[in-house]
């Protein structure tokens, strides 16, 4: 009886867009890209199937809507800082911190680079090229510098909360690159000896610290190339 009563109430609710958006982003984020069918999400909704189509054409449209509410929230949060460098780590951790919160996210991310939602962090992170003086012939190659690292390491972290999922689903992150740790240095070590040498690295590192460290080290190759200091 309370199930019927709480469908009712859902029920009220006039179906939209946005409240499927809404709802797929909690099913995403609580069973995964594979876990988003309209049937699951029908269910969530208490509507039929049908309904939804009527709003949004299949589950590629509502993947991208989905991950385009992500990033608009991320880049409105973004902070503004007092150079055009520290705003695009800013922009660029944004980016980084949606997807650790929404692993789901990096894989559209990476299949639509050319299309919204990463239009937005482009437009964003272009400008501030700009104003850092990178010359106009050189903008595209130094964003696109940033953006396949920014899209990459958003991938790379997305497969590596799959395979970790898959390995152990009760495994938390620390417990997970311990295990990987302990593999790297298991290696055969002449075939392997610098892999082996790093594992103790790759065991204490931090995935947001390493992230803006090779941040940093892009801008200053942007830097020392296309906008070194007045007077350098």
């Amino acid at each position: 009886m309370a199930t019927r009563t709480r469908r009712a109430e859902r029920r009220e609710k006039p179906l939209s867009r946005e409240r499927i958006v809404e709802a797929a982003i909690g099913l995403l984020d609580t069973a995964g890209e594979g876990g988003l069918t309209f049937r699951a999400l029908a269910e969530r909704l208490a509507t039929g199937p049908g309904a939804i189509y009527w709003h949004v054409a299949g589950k590629d449209e509502l993947l991208t809507a989905a991950t385009d509410v992500i990033v608009a929230e991320a880049m409105a949060a973004a902070p503004s800082g007092a150079t055009p460098r520290e705003t695009i780590r800013g922009l660029a951790l944004a980016v980084f911190d949606a997807v650790d919160g929404h692993p789901w996210i990096g894989g559209d991310l990476a299949r639509a680079p050319a299309r919204s939602p990463m239009l937005r962090v482009f437009e964003r992170i272009g400008r501030q090229l700009q104003a850092l003086g990178v010359p106009h012939a050189a903008q595209f190659t130094a964003l696109s510098a940033l953006q396949s690292y920014i899209l990459g390491t958003g991938g790379l972290n997305a497969a590596n909360a799959r395979a970790q999922h898959q390995r152990d689903p009760g495994t938390d992150r620390p417990g997970f690159i311990n295990a990987a740790a302990d593999d790297w240095a298991s290696l055969d070590p002449d075939e392997y000896p610098f892999t082996r040498g790093i594992a103790e690295q790759l065991r204490a590192h931090d995935d947001r610290v390493e992230f803006v460290a090779g941040i940093d080290i892009i801008l200053d190759g942007i830097t020392a190339r296309w906008a070194p200091p007045v007077g350098g």
